[in-house]
């Protein structure tokens, strides 16, 4: 029997933020999983995506639900459709492109949990007023050991 607390939680249960022109929606995170992981599902705009960036802290997984999106890895665009996924660890850089024409709605999760820390940090520089200033952005990233690269 484990001594570990299981949680469920509902849509409207869950925190929405925006940032880099994405809807993500906060499903679990780390007060919810004792640290375990951030699951989220993620609306991207049309020809929208991060820049590329690795992880130092945490693997992360994407399964595509709607629309189409193309991953880079190892400077190779690979284009997936609803029901695809990809993994991409700790150390290697990344990034993802909607090239739908429509938005992309996503399934991600990061391990060990903390993605949503980052991420609402990002939101809160995102709404301030003329928008965030991007320096602080690449330093937010790396309070939380996400490196973006040119």
């Amino acid at each position: 029997m484990s001594d570990k607390s299981a949680t469920i939680i509902t849509q409207d249960a869950a925190r929405v933020l925006h940032a880099f022109g994405e809807e993500v929606t906060i499903l679990l995170d780390c007060e919810r999983t004792g640290g375990a992981l951030t699951m989220w599902t993620e609306i991207t705009p049309r020809g929208g995506g991060p820049p590329p960036h690795y992880h130092l802290n945490d693997d992360e997984s994407f399964h595509v639900l709607e629309g189409r999106v193309a991953f880079l890895l190892s400077g190779e665009w690979h284009e997936v459709g609803p029901g695809g996924a990809a993994f991409m660890p700790r150390g290697v850089v990344h990034t993802f492109k909607n090239v739908g024409d429509q938005p992309s709605r996503m399934l991600l999760t990061t391990t060990p949990s903390g993605f949503e820390k980052f991420f609402a940090h990002c939101a809160a520089e995102f709404a301030k007023p003329g928008g965030p200033d991007m320096s602080r952005i690449i330093e937010i990233g790396v309070e939380h050991g996400i490196h973006f690269v040119q």
